[in-house]
């Protein structure tokens, strides 16, 4: 090399760009790959699928759900948090792996709120307090009401140990200092099904779940778990309204990537979501899942995240919950 041409690789230096900030001005040039921890069907997938083919159309790559259960959600958080930090690679999660399991399974090898970046709180779904042919209750206070003269013999039914449907419920009788038996199934239909047989008279679930039963009069609704009432259910009060101030429980779905995804890719894919998120096609969607479409960005998401676990955590503490 001469000096002439060592000159002018000198002058030329500042004004060159590095690889990786021409890579994160021109990203995304491949597919996306949107990871999430159940099986197709459930409401975070439906979440995740309508908020994908959006993205696709904003961003101009595909966006694939992929599929990952197991562990608890733990399988799809880990598979997230090992990959490389490029925007390639997300992960809707959700309350149970994000907040709950951290006081559920003690030697979980990825914490979420350390090993991933939180991109925007997608949306926030409330659930759905309901009653079957075992009680006479019309009302969230007539049924504690009547849980208290049961003396600790009543019985609730939910998804699982440690779901959002448990914790919602739990978080319900502590508030109102009443004693209930839980007994957990393997997924929201089982339960529900002895709900409507008159064989466990309480629940709290997921709307799409108990949207048809309601329609059938085959459960009655008495509140809904969110600070507000929703569309679908505009005669239900809130739990707070209804019994007990300050009450909150809800299944939230947010988008997230692996520890130091580059802040510009981070901002890109936090302005997709909100532009994702105003459109009708996709409010609708969600609401079709009971749920409401959030304006949290990834620093507002991250505090949401640390608060969420802070109060399960002592929640799961002070009951003692456990899962199998």
């Amino acid at each position: 090399m001469n000096r002439r041409h060592l000159l002018g690789l000198m002058a030329a230096a500042p004004f060159a760009k590095p690889a990786i900030l021409r890579a994160e001005e021109n990203w995304p040039q491949r597919p996306i790959r949107m990871l999430l921890a159940y099986a197709p069907g459930g409401g975070t997938d439906n979440v995740a699928r309508v908020l994908a083919a959006r993205l696709q159309g904003i961003l101009g790559q595909p966006v694939v759900v992929e599929n990952k259960p197991g562990a608890g959600g733990n399988l799809a958080t880990e598979a997230v948090a090992a990959a490389k930090p490029d925007g390639y690679t997300l992960l809707m999660g959700n309350q149970g792996p994000m907040t709950v399991n951290q006081s559920l399974f003690p030697n979980m090898r990825v914490d979420p709120l350390r090993a991933l970046d939180p991109v925007a709180l997608v949306a926030d779904a409330p659930l759905v307090a309901v009653v079957g042919s075992s009680t006479k209750a019309r009302t969230l206070p007539e049924l504690l009401a009547e849980a208290r003269k049961m003396d600790g013999q009543m019985n609730y039914a939910s998804a699982s140990n440690g779901s959002a449907s448990h914790l919602a419920a739990a978080l319900l009788f502590q508030m109102a200092k009443v004693e209930a038996q839980h007994l957990p199934f393997r997924g929201a239909g089982p339960a529900l099904n002895d709900v409507v047989a008159g064989h466990i008279p309480f629940m709290v679930t997921t709307l799409p779940s108990i949207a048809g039963l309601i329609q059938g009069e085959l459960v009655r609704p008495l509140a809904v778990t969110g600070e507000a009432r929703i569309a679908a259910l505009p005669d239900v009060p809130t739990v707070a309204e209804a019994a007990l101030p300050g009450y909150r429980a809800s299944a939230w779905y947010g988008l997230l990537a692996p520890k130091n995804t580059p802040a510009a890719l981070r901002t890109k894919l936090e302005g997709a979501v909100a532009d994702s998120l105003t459109t009708p096609d996709v409010e609708k969607r969600l609401q079709e899942e009971g749920a409401v479409p959030s304006r949290l960005g990834g620093e507002a998401f991250g505090k949401f995240m640390a608060a969420e676990r802070q109060r399960w955590s002592k929640l799961i503490s002070d009951t003692g919950i456990t899962v199998d």
